[in-house]
């Protein structure tokens, strides 16, 4: 009796354990007792126009129902919806989680409550599991259809191509056409369907998951996401519309947006009968009256907009739930309520420390599975394929979950490679064949992997331009509608690749996510390799060190080519297809690059010719040990670079015409900032543009190896040893401009990241550090973000904005600062003090070593302003006069409604990247200097690894690269942008112990909190390079270590 009635979930359908839904309560605390007496039902619509009856007492408050229909759902981020139903007025009005219902809903026989979207977020990434996405999609779908999300043309069809494509899946001109007939998506479809169909053709291979991110990631650039119109009257009688948004309260004439006013500006929101009034705070610069008054319909309508309002500002804006007011003794003034549940922060903390577990949920209206499934059907009799999931299924996998099926689709991926085998035995004699088969399936293994992943740990690099879909790369043998043939697999007969459960894709840099690397799908086409192939492999390799350090010039080699194709195809694709770049601008980087390009590709070829003769692959290996090296093609093709020295020298001056140019020209910016988010682009695009000057310093490493690891008398000794002279003599010549352009590319990147600085830039200015610390204010220990120049130190806060940039808070120019460490007088550990001319703070770092290293660099920097005795110049764009005494300000109030405050410039609003390396620093609470840059540039490798995660059995092989402190994960080396990243930075780096029971040789061991991955090399050499540059990442380098082999240059 009195006990909500149990259903059958979607989630216990499929067998999935149950889910906390959206309790509130602290640990230890237990719920308040369920209200007993008559029960009622009531109906709720969801979002996927289901409708679900749910008995609950009539007593019981709001927030039961709410967390039944959200149990019923297996919803974990539940606190972003609500219940709407309209009252006994006729007024649509949200359900008060605290009011008991039979209060609220009077006839509850005769009302449809909707469960829909409450709280619209400005950053979708920042909703952690993928039925919550699923979920805002039907909800943006609703919006459309009802004409609430309006949006020109080629947007509408953008969205609902998306839409199509996690429905019936990929591409068929008249499947999509019946569908469009059948399903009318937003007013006025049939002008749109040609262009509807155009957009779906690009999304060949794209899985519901996928395609749910996409659509939000269009739909929250549009003015009206999330918009729900209140139609009021300002002063003068003129009508308009009001809105509340996350980040404040909107006005809107018709649908344009003419005012908005940020929550930092708002002081207090009341209402007096019909009255909507917003109290603003005092601003010199503002011609707005202390408060604005808006007149609505009713009493009704004004506190229905009142309420939503102070919900709003408290789900976005506070750190946690506030507490009830005690109640008046004689009367009450005023209304009592008051915003319950968790906020936003709560919520993401809440996801992010693991507080829940995911669980497998249907998609109504999605057909892909069943559609797919044809493609993957075995074509030989005894291939034993797995039973496919549930039907319209989509599996998310937490972290140490094994996937269903796992060991079956292990060994599906065996028989269809044997039975591949069988058909075309060539397969096993030629390399080139060989590779085409591991290259199978790419394609699918590379859409399903883009998914879950740990916080911090793997960023998987899903940053799709929605308006721009990258070429499509030439496919042999594929079919109309079935992506799981690689593009670049040559061999027709190879199959389709084996279809596995498909993971949700997780894209947001921020927050809880599990690790691709545990997929069955990173395993190799023939399934994870036995113990025994693996060391018979190994047993064929030449066992001298030359051989690898020859086969570490080719696989580095082949990275440094595919960096080459994001400037010379991809980048220039992008260009070519806007006018946006001036001719001058594009004369100045392709034509510099593109002899690079053609010259490393014959170079490549050459060595990988060079390495089969080596590894006896053919029959001129019976000549003896003549082709058992490598300095007579270092020191040809080296020579050969000598030729090419002019372009290298224009890549300077390339890399400041762009960025100049980009100043300039808004167009220009736009182009450049919407290929950054392409996948291809795993790093900033003026990363790419140095590529050319940091392979110098790669060849000088592996030549210094080698005339090291030769004795005199050998025979590639005397090749080794000039083409090192040579190389040394072209990097002498390029080094005072290498030291220069990577200080000058660092400040562009910083300037991606910041709000609040125009002048970054400038001639003399010298990056030193940057990381996490926690700064002492009124309110206690704050976390913030420090930028330290040789001039001036920032510090700043990240907010909860779409950018994803952080917010100038605060700087102290070096000029005439001191330092002294204060653990003894604030009672806090690695506690500093900082004493500007005109304001003093206090910092504390997170360890003892973290604060060592910011207080050399500190000081280094306060010498340098000093010997400078030039001020540092005015440096934020707006900041506030400080009037305060060193005294007064040695706790500084900084206030928390700054963390939201307006931007500077709207263009700065635009989609950042959220995995760049201030992130990094900030969710491991940690720092890295512009020395940590330098080493990080000479340290890149790649090659294969094996990986085993530590719940796991088998290992998986993966195409590794080691660039800009992070390894960056392949199928294959052909794959043109990389599935997954692993940011290495507050990683330790050890050796399995006896007791992990790891029994192979060269494996070392990555371990951050609970996160454990095993790699394996192939030689003692190559095990030996990959600890050498990971303990690089992993481990700041010595500031005297660097600065004695490069002498200091400044932009």
């Amino acid at each position: 009796m009195g006990e909500i009635e149990q259903r059958p979930t979607p989630g216990s359908r499929l067998g999935a354990p149950e889910n906390s839904g959206i309790s509130t309560l602290e640990h230890g605390q237990k719920p308040p007792p369920t209200p007993s007496g008559k029960l009622m039902s009531i109906k709720i619509q969801m979002l996927d126009d289901t409708q679900e009856a749910f008995e609950v007492p009539q007593r019981a408050p709001g927030k039961v129902l709410l967390d039944a229909v959200c149990n019923h759902l297996n919803l974990v981020e539940g606190d972003y919806f609500g219940l709407e139903f309209p009252d006994h007025k006729k007024i649509t009005v949200w359900l008060d989680l605290l009011k008991p219902i039979v209060k609220q809903i009077r006839r509850p026989k005769h009302v449809v409550v909707k469960f829909v979207v409450k709280f619209f977020p400005p950053d979708h990434t920042q909703l952690q599991e993928e039925l919550t996405r699923y979920l805002f999609a039907l909800q943006v779908k609703q919006d459309l259809a009802q004409g609430r999300l309006t949006c020109n043309d080629t947007s509408a069809a953008l969205l609902i191509s998306h839409i199509v494509q996690s429905e019936i899946g990929d591409f068929d001109e008249a499947s999509d056409r019946e569908h469009l007939a059948k399903n009318k998506y937003i007013p006025q479809q049939d002008a749109l369907e040609d262009k509807i169909v155009e957009f779906h053709h690009n999304h060949i291979g794209q899985t519901p998951a996928e395609s749910d991110f996409q659509l939000l990631e269009i739909a929250r650039r549009l003015e009206m996401y999330g918009i729900r119109l209140h139609p009021a009257k300002d002063r003068e009688g003129t009508k308009i519309n009001l809105a509340v948004a996350n980040t404040g309260i909107l006005v809107f004439q018709g649908f344009t947006k003419i005012n908005a006013f940020n929550w930092a500006k708002v002081r207090k929101l009341s209402f007096k009968r019909k009255r909507f009034l917003i109290k603003l705070r005092p601003d010199v610069n503002s011609s707005y009256q202390d408060t604005l008054e808006f007149l609505m319909a009713s009493r009704d309508f004004c506190k229905s907009f009142w309420k939503i309002c102070v919900e709003h500002h408290a789900f976005f804006r506070l750190f946690e739930e506030p507490k009830p007011k005690p109640k008046p003794v004689l009367f009450s003034r005023g209304s009592s309520f008051r915003f319950s549940g968790r906020t936003q922060k709560q919520v993401l903390d809440f996801v992010r420390e693991g507080g829940h577990k995911k669980v497998p949920f249907e998609r109504k209206h999605s057909k892909i599975h069943s559609i797919r499934s044809l493609a993957t059907e075995p074509t030989e009799p005894n291939s034993e394929v797995p039973k496919q999931a549930q039907p319209s299924a989509s599996l998310t996998l937490g972290e140490g979950a094994e996937s269903p099926g796992s060991g079956q689709s292990c060994q599906q991926g065996e028989d269809l490679s044997g039975a591949a085998q069988e058909r075309s035995p060539a397969l096993q004699r030629s390399p080139a064949a060989a590779a085409a088969v591991a290259a199978a399936g790419s394609k699918d293994a590379d859409r399903a992997v883009k998914a879950v992943m740990e916080e911090e740990e793997e960023v998987v690099k899903d940053r799709t331009q929605p308006s721009r879909p990258p070429p499509q790369q030439p496919s042999t043998g594929s079919q109309t509608g079935s992506p799981h043939l690689s593009e670049l697999s040559i061999n027709s007969q190879g199959g389709a690749a084996p279809t596995n459960a498909i993971l949700s894709p997780n894209l947001s840099p921020d927050t809880k996510q599990a690790s691709p690397l545990v997929s069955p799908l990173l395993n190799d086409q023939a399934g994870p390799r036995t113990d025994d192939e693996d060391d018979g492999r190994r047993k064929r390799f030449p066992t001298d060190k030359a051989y690898f350090i020859a086969k570490e010039v080719s696989t580095t080699e082949r990275t440094y080519l595919k960096d080459l194709e994001v400037i010379t195809s991809w980048f220039q694709s992008a260009v070519s297809k806007e006018d946006s770049m001036p001719e001058t601008l594009r004369s100045l980087i392709f034509p510099n690059f593109e002899p690079l390009h053609k010259f490393h590709t014959n170079f490549l070829k050459e060595i990988e010719q060079r390495l089969a003769l080596w590894e006896g692959r053919s029959n001129a290996h019976i000549r003896g040990d003549f082709y058992q090296r490598i300095g007579d093609v270092m020191l040809k093709n080296i020579q050969g670079m000598k030729q090419l020295a002019a372009h290298l020298w224009k890549h300077s001056e390339a890399l400041e015409a762009l960025e100049t140019s980009i100043r300039g020209s808004r167009r220009l910016e736009s182009l450049c900032r919407d290929f950054e988010l392409q996948k291809v682009c795993y790093l900033p695009l003026n990363t790419f543009l140095l590529r050319p000057l940091h392979r110098l310093m790669h060849y000088k490493q592996v030549l210094e190896r080698l005339c090291k690891h030769h004795p005199p008398s050998h025979a590639d000794f005397r090749d080794c040893r000039a083409a090192l002279a040579e190389i040394t003599e072209m990097v002498a010549q390029l080094h005072g401009t290498m030291i220069k352009m990577e200080n000058f590319q660092k400040l562009h990147e910083l300037k991606k990241d910041l709000i609040g600085v125009d002048n970054l830039v400038i001639p003399g200015r010298e990056f030193i550090r940057l990381g996490s610390l926690s700064k002492l204010s009124g309110k206690g220990l704050q976390q913030r973000m420090f930028f330290l120049f040789n001039d001036v130190l920032l510090y700043t806060s990240r907010g909860l904005t779409a950018s994803n940039q952080f917010k100038v808070h605060g700087q102290l120019p070096l000029y005439g600062m001191t330092m002294e460490e204060s653990e003894d007088e604030w009672g806090v550990p690695h506690c500093l003090t900082l004493r500007g001319q005109r304001q003093s703070i206090i910092v504390a770092a997170s360890s003892r070593s973290e604060m060592e290293k910011w207080v050399e660099d500190i000081q280094m920097a306060i010498d340098l302003a000093e010997k400078s005795s030039d001020p540092a110049p005015e440096f934020l764009a707006s900041s506030p006069p400080d009037n305060k005494s060193p005294e007064e300000a040695t706790v500084d109030q900084e206030s928390e409604d700054d963390l939201s405050a307006s931007r500077t410039s709207l263009e700065r609003q635009a989609p950042h990247r959220g995995n760049t390396m201030v992130h990094v620093c900030w969710h491991r609470n940690t720092s890295v200097s512009m020395v940590d840059f330098s080493v990080a540039v000479e340290n890149q490798l790649s090659g294969n690894l094996l990986r085993k995660f530590k719940n796991s059995n088998g290992w998986q092989k993966l195409w590794v690269v080691f660039t800009n402190f992070c390894l960056f994960f392949y199928k294959s080396p052909q794959d043109n942008h990389p599935l997954a990243s692993l940011p290495l930075l507050g990683y330790s780096l050890t050796v399995p112990s006896e007791a992990e029971d790891i029994h192979k040789d060269y494996v070392f061991k990555l371990h951050f909190k609970s996160h454990v991955y095993y790699f394996r090399a192939e030689s003692e050499y190559t095990f030996e390079r990959w600890m050498e540059v990971i303990r690089s990442a992993t481990s700041s380098a010595s500031r005297a270590h660097v600065l004695s082999h490069k002498e200091s240059h400044v932009y």
